[in-house]
C-alpha cells in the first residue's frame, strides 16, 4: 500500500486494527520493520487510537523499551508497544518478560525493530514493513 500522508498511514493502521481478533493460544504480534522515520510510530499511534489509546499517549519507547496500555476490544486486554532498537542481543528481551508477554492471548503486541529479537520473534508474527518512497510517500507492505 502507498501512503502519501500521516492521515493515510493512519487509515491503513485503523483498517489493520479493526481486522484483528485475539487468538486463543498466544499473543498477537505485529512486527514493524523499516528505517528511522519510515512511519512505524505513526502507524502505531493510529493503531493504538483505534483501541482507545489517545495518540498523544503513544511515543516511541526507545529508552524504556516497552509501554503497555489497557484496552478492551476484539478480545484484547492489553496493547503493548515495544521498541527493540536498543537491544544489543535477542536474549535481552527476557528482561521485559518477553516469553510471558507472547504467551498471553489477551495481549496485542506491536514491535518496532523486530529483527533485534532474532529467534525470539514468534513465527506467527504479522510482518509489516515500511519504506521511504520520497519525502512524503511511504510504502507499507503486509507479509
Amino acid at each position: 500500500m502507498i501512503s502519501k500522508s500521516v492521515e493515510e498511514t493512519g487509515k491503513i493502521a485503523r483498517g489493520m486494527a479493526a481486522s484483528l481478533k485475539a487468538q486463543s493460544a498466544s499473543a498477537t504480534v505485529l512486527a514493524l520493520s523499516g528505517d528511522l522515520g519510515s512511519g512505524k510510530t505513526t502507524f502505531t499511534k493510529a493503531f493504538a487510537a483505534a483501541y482507545g489509546v489517545p495518540e498523544d499517549d503513544i511515543t516511541s519507547p526507545t529508552f524504556v523499551i516497552m509501554k503497555g496500555y489497557d484496552v478492551d476490544k476484539n478480545g484484547f486486554k492489553k496493547l503493548i508497544h515495544i521498541d527493540a532498537y536498543r537491544l544489543e542481543k535477542p536474549e535481552e528481551a527476557e528482561q521485559i518478560g518477553w516469553k510471558a508477554l507472547i504467551a498471553d492471548p489477551n495481549n496485542l503486541i506491536l514491535v518496532e525493530w523486530p529483527e533485534k529479537l532474532g529467534d525470539f520473534l514468534p513465527k506467527a508474527a504479522k510482518n509489516i514493513s515500511f519504506r521511504f518512497v520520497d519525502d512524503v510517500t511511504r510504502r507499507v507492505d503486509f507479509q
